[in-house]
């Protein structure tokens, strides 16, 4: 595990020393050998654990942990790390640096079993992410990174005050998960630093009303910017919940006032975010906001506070991966074609790009939930853990299905069939080998999960059932 980690920032070295015409080259092996490290470890025995010796004196150390949770969030960032790369040829050095300093930060936090280096790397990825939409990004880059840097922030500073008080008044002087895991803390002690918690990782997922940053950010941020925002980084703030404040905090998790509430915001972002996307006019931005409403989804099924929903959470977090990184990579694909991003710019391109449809239509019926694709897996999991919770939250979620297949069918219909509404769409070039390269292990990957789900169920029973443990034990 610790490899994973060296190989990113050795790779960001490397590439920031070597000549610019080697550059794109070193971060493609880079983030390659990531990915089969990665792998690696999945082929073995879980799970792992790695300890060293950091800050002594404060109880902080440097310890990793891979189990079949993580796993699956190591995997994803690893993949779309190589696919980011692999879609920005011809960039500075710095841009590649920048992104696998990007991919070393979400790795340590999707590994990090102690809080206080949970924190470091949850801080860490903000400056990258800061410098490829501030510098690389489109036409209102600076605001978009600004408003991205300064939600975060503060986020980040009401995490920073809910650790440490989860540090102190543990009274274990340990920042250490499994420790912290034997200290009980009295009702409104965990009531306050679960809200403390909840606006850092609300923020970073980011949960309505805190969602107003993502939009800007995604539609300004280069390709591979948009990819690693919306596949890996959202996901940190749902990790956060399932690995810190669920486990930790049992008593404030299962009170009926801050499971109702959750619950509530789960569902209008849900419904907010799908009714938004009926609305837009900008493609990156339709599929920004409706991240705004498949994360509503995740976190739904993580205070429905059962297996199932849980179990279903995790698995709908990547598959929103692994869809919405599909998505915004080809909206990227098309862009470098027009340099547009309005949807009435689009028209009728399933005639002279069929193979661009073809993939883009599976990654539609992925988005949306269809039977046989990951989406299905996930949300169909969740709606049955939410109807075990209170079945009106489930009756309520599917109306954002149904709003989601309302949204992302019309994007289809505007821009792949039809006439050909614009000359300059008549002689754009299909999708590349290099394109259908990146394109291949998203769309196979969908198709496996969808009709073979079995496998990540199992892989994610254990670290759930743990979890059930502390909120039922």
């Amino acid at each position: 595990m610790t490899m994973l980690l060296a190989i990113a920032i050795v790779g960001a070295l490397a590439v920031l020393l070597a000549p610019r015409r080697f550059a794109w080259a070193l971060g493609m092996i880079a983030t390659a050998a990531v990915l089969g490290e990665a792998i690696v470890l999945a082929t073995g025995d879980l799970p792992l654990t790695e300890r060293q010796v950091w800050i002594p004196s404060i109880g902080a150390q440097l310890l990793w942990h891979l189990d079949g949770i993580s796993l699956l969030f190591v995997l994803l960032t690893a993949l779309m790390s190589l696919l980011g790369i692999a879609a920005s040829p011809g960039m500075p050095r710095l841009f590649y640096a920048m992104l696998l300093m990007l991919e070393a930060g979400c790795l340590g936090v999707f590994l990090a079993q102690d809080l206080l280096l949970f924190f470091i790397c949850f801080e860490a990825v903000l400056i990258p992410m800061y410098f490829l939409i501030g510098i690389w990004g489109a036409e209102q880059r600076r605001y978009a990174a600004f408003k991205f840097f300064l939600y975060t922030a503060v986020g980040s500073v009401s995490l920073l005050v809910g650790i440490m008080a989860l540090y102190l008044q543990s009274g274990l002087r340990t920042f250490e998960l499994p420790v912290l895991l034997t200290a009980s803390l009295p009702l409104g002690t965990e009531r306050l630093i679960f809200w403390a918690l909840f606006l850092g990782f609300a923020i970073k997922i980011p949960m309505f009303p805190f969602h107003t940053w993502l939009p800007d950010a995604h539609t300004q941020a280069p390709t591979a910017g948009s990819v690693m925002l919306a596949a890996v980084m959202l996901k940190m703030g749902t990790y956060g919940f399932l690995r810190i404040s669920l486990p930790l905090l049992p008593k404030a998790s299962i009170d009926a006032s801050i499971v109702q509430a959750l619950g509530g915001l789960s569902l209008v972002a849900i419904l907010y975010g799908a009714m938004v996307c009926l609305a837009q006019k900008d493609w990156k931005r339709l599929i920004a906001y409706s991240s705004v409403s498949h994360l509503g989804f995740c976190t739904l099924g993580l205070f429905s506070l059962n297996s199932t929903g849980i179990a279903g959470s995790v698995i709908q977090q990547l598959n929103h991966g692994i869809s919405t990184g599909l998505l915004f990579l080809l909206a990227g694909f098309a862009y470098e074609r027009r340099h547009t991003r309005t949807i009435a710019e689009y028209g009728g391109l399933g005639k002279p790009m069929p193979g661009f449809a073809l993939v883009f239509g599976l990654a539609m019926l992925s988005s949306i939930g269809v039977p046989l694709l990951n989406g299905f897996v996930g949300e169909f999991t969740i709606l049955r853990g939410a109807y075990l919770a209170r079945p009106w939250w489930a009756a309520v979620a599917v109306v954002g299905i149904v709003l989601s297949a309302a949204y992302m069918l019309a994007l289809y219909r505007y821009t792949m069939l039809g006439p050909i509404t614009h000359e300059e769409n008549r002689n754009l070039p299909d999708l590349s080998l290099r394109e259908w390269a990146i394109a291949a292990p998203l769309m196979a990957w969908a198709v496996w999960i969808g009709v073979r789900p079995d496998w990540y169920f199992h892989l994610v029973e254990g670290p759930v059932e743990q979890i059930m443990g502390r909120l039922r034990p």
